[in-house]
């Protein structure tokens, strides 16, 4: 991530307040770097969902049908994340979106989980409903393993090359980090296909069927939770997971000049983009601008901060009381 940095502040020894800012932009979201793999993961997964849907309906087999269901979430979610680099990437000619757009990725995130909670609970629904509804514990559907195995084989192929595609975006990015976890639960479903097709053909009983059907619905659900404490987490503006206030507080104040840290604020923008704002208070005759340097340099180099506002103060102004939140 690049960025560019700047200060302003009066000389040590100048009279009047000692104050200043130090910032730090960051230019281009993680997930803008990975949009071409994004685009061609949903071009393959649109593919095959048509394909699998198909299928699963001539077929009767509800595993299919659920498995499809949740390609269905997965079209829409990877649409939705290419549409949120897109958007999150432009650059804003009206002066209103200070922080640029990269929420956008965290919505399509939030959007990818309601999708998935909303699959993972029909398909369970379904396949309770189909195991209830049938005097043989099946659903009284007979299901023909050979379509399972052959769409199943296919499927984790297409997912293969999707989770190839997009795992390194998904360490840095919450938007490529959903789609990527809807890859792996395609995957997952795949599986699960394939196994419920032996099972059929060596027991004869399409109950396996239902079964593979409700641990996709499961696994969806669990995997959607996960996902939206995530982007909770962020929208909430909670201190990024693996950065501790205190230690970061603590770092700052070891800065030589700087006798006390107060209002220190860390939250993700998006994924990748932590933000960071910090009232630093400074010894008498200490030089804002070297303060503000080592400041910066702490947050960037020790925590991979790239946007901070820092304020120095000097330790004989009063007028700056602590914030209440």
């Amino acid at each position: 991530m690049s960025g560019h940095d700047h200060a302003h502040g009066p000389v040590a020894g100048s009279p009047g307040r000692g104050d200043g800012h130090g910032h730090s932009h960051g230019s281009v979201s993680a997930s803008g770097r990975f949009t071409v793999p994004l685009a061609i993961t949903f071009g393959l997964t649109a593919a095959f969902f048509v394909v699998e849907l198909v299928v699963g309906l001539a077929s009767g087999s509800l595993a299919l049908i659920a498995d499809a269901g949740h390609m269905a979430t997965d079209v829409v979610a990877l649409g939705a994340s290419l549409v949120a680099t897109r958007v999150a990437a432009r650059p804003d000619g009206s002066g209103r979106w200070t922080y640029g757009r990269y929420r956008a990725e965290v919505f399509a995130a939030g959007l990818t989980v309601l999708l998935m909670l909303g699959v993972g609970v029909i398909v369970v629904w379904e396949a309770i409903d189909r195991t209830s509804g049938g005097g043989s514990g099946d659903g009284g559907v007979h299901v023909t393993p050979l379509p399972m195995v052959v769409v199943g084989l296919i499927g984790l192929a297409v997912n293969a090359v999707g989770l190839i595609m997009l795992r390194a975006g998904a360490k840095e990015s919450l938007n490529l980090r959903g789609a990527y976890l809807e890859v792996l639960g395609d995957a997952a479903g795949s599986v699960g296909v394939l196994l419920a097709a032996a099972l059929i053909a060596i027991t004869g009983s399409s109950v396996w069927d239902l079964v593979a059907a409700i641990v996709i619905g499961v696994f969806v659900l669990y995997r959607a939770i996960g996902l939206g404490r995530s982007v909770l987490r962020v929208l909430g503006q909670q201190t990024p997971e693996g950065l501790k206030p205190e230690q970061v507080a603590g770092d700052l104040h070891a800065v030589r000049g700087v006798q006390q840290v107060h209002d220190l604020h860390l939250w993700e923008l998006t994924s990748g983009m932590t933000v960071a704002t910090a009232h630093l208070v400074t010894a008498p005759g200490v030089d804002a601008h070297v303060v503000l340097d080592a400041a910066r340099d702490v947050l960037a180099d020790r925590y991979g901060i790239a946007h901070a506002t820092l304020q120095v103060e000097p330790s004989d102004h009063t007028a700056c009381g602590e914030l209440g939140w």
